[in-house]
């Protein structure tokens, strides 16, 4: 059985597109998979990247929501490793000699650093931020994923992980690693956030399904719409409500919507009230369970500890495997 790992940064709960595009995908690849030959686990040091933009003491706490929601979706943690990233801190190890034989120049060209590079004041731009593939690949690499489900913006940092892994096992001369490939969830790739664009916790355009009622019809309520009337015809298309509702409505429930659309005669407003009311119906029982691990983090911490010491077992392992190769003591 091949592995496959995944994770998402403590920078809150999952809004819908972490839910469609990783989360659902990858419990369904957990549960079927055998034992231990899934790895998730929540990246609270990837989240420490943009230091001087998040509050360091909320990382916990989003940990804790991040926990909360894999496990409200049904991942079994008995035919899995789900671990907090901070709690194998081996893989800040791999990530140096990452760092020592991968070239400066190449990591460079990486699309999301130069993008991040045009957002942020570049006086607050923080090494980790430019070396973040480079640790991804050392979550990755350690554990020897060859499946690696990720959103459309992480498939050059999975490109990155198969080029360290190729330079290190030339570098070495043997096959240390395996290449990881991408798995991508091709009905949710690109989930459209409430202006239209991606949905990114840092565009602050996300549906977050773990939000009170309230906050999550506010959310939805500002989705961006043209100025077209109740009357007239739209164009199901170009609509970024038909473009969420139809990711997570039946067949049936959106050719009733697009028609309605055509039609004429039916408001943004009555199509928004729809997508909330489904989004509460869908995912009541996520919801509900969520909510219920919250108030209960004593058992997310026991629950990600054991996880943790599993994933610690086979990171050693690994470790010192790797540094044999690099004429270094096992550790202890």
């Amino acid at each position: 059985m091949e592995n496959m790992l995944t994770g998402i940064r403590s920078t809150g709960s999952p809004h819908l597109g972490n839910i469609l595009g990783v989360i659902i995908p990858s419990v369904s690849m957990a549960n079927k998979n055998i034992k231990h030959s899934s790895f998730i686990f929540i990246a609270d040091l990837h989240s420490m990247v943009q230091m001087n933009h998040i509050n360091i003491k909320a990382i916990k706490n989003n940990t804790y929501q991040i926990a909360a929601a894999w496990l409200a979706f049904g991942l079994n943690v008995d035919n899995c490793l789900f671990y907090r990233q901070s709690d194998v801190s081996l893989v800040t190890e791999l990530a140096w000699y990452f760092n020592c034989l991968y070239p400066y120049k190449r990591l460079a060209l990486s699309h999301a650093f130069k993008k991040e590079m045009k957002k942020i004041d570049q006086s607050k731009i923080s090494a980790g931020l430019f070396t973040y593939p480079i640790l991804m690949a050392a979550d990755i690499l350690l554990y020897n994923a060859k499946i690696v489900p990720v959103g459309m913006d992480q498939l050059q940092h999975i490109e990155i992980a198969r080029r360290i892994a190729n330079y290190f096992n030339k570098k070495i001369g043997k096959k240390l690693f395996v290449l990881p490939n991408a798995f991508l969830q091709k009905k949710s790739m690109f989930v459209l956030g409430t202006d239209g664009k991606k949905m990114s916790k840092s565009q602050k355009n996300c549906i977050d399904i773990f939000s009170s009622d309230e906050i999550l019809k506010k959310q939805i309520m500002s989705i961006r719409t043209d100025s077209k009337s109740v009357e007239e015809k739209k164009k199901p298309e170009n609509d970024y409500i038909m473009s969420l509702y139809s990711l997570l409505a039946s067949v049936e429930e959106i050719d009733i919507m697009k028609k309605k659309y055509i039609k004429g005669g039916y408001g943004y407003y009555e199509a928004k009230i729809a997508l909330y009311e489904h989004i509460i119906h869908k995912f009541s029982s996520e919801r509900k369970k969520f909510f219920s691990f919250m108030k209960n983090k004593s058992l997310l911490d026991h629950i990600l500890f054991l996880g943790a010491k599993k994933a610690k077992s086979i990171a050693h392992e690994r470790l010192n495997f790797i540094r044999k190769y690099l004429n270094f003591n096992s550790i202890i």
